[in-house]
């Protein structure tokens, strides 16, 4: 089964935490929009989908199977 990057945009405040944990899969557009550029988590990249899961200040991001 394919896990994903899950935003709760109700909690999601575009604060760019996520993007500086993990720049390839987060973007923060000029008007201050995040954008989600890999949602697949990888074994590759799952240590720091997990990072930027932690780092949220306002928890909005989570993994879904």
């Amino acid at each position: 089964m394919t896990k994903k990057i899950e935003v709760d945009w109700g909690l999601c405040e575009s604060n760019g935490v996520c993007m500086g944990v993990m720049p390839e899969a987060f973007r923060l557009e000029d008007d201050d929009t995040l954008t989600i550029l890999q949602e697949e988590v990888t074994p590759e990249n799952e240590d720091q989908v997990l990072d930027a899961v932690r780092q949220c200040p306002r928890q909005a991001i989570s993994i879904s199977e």
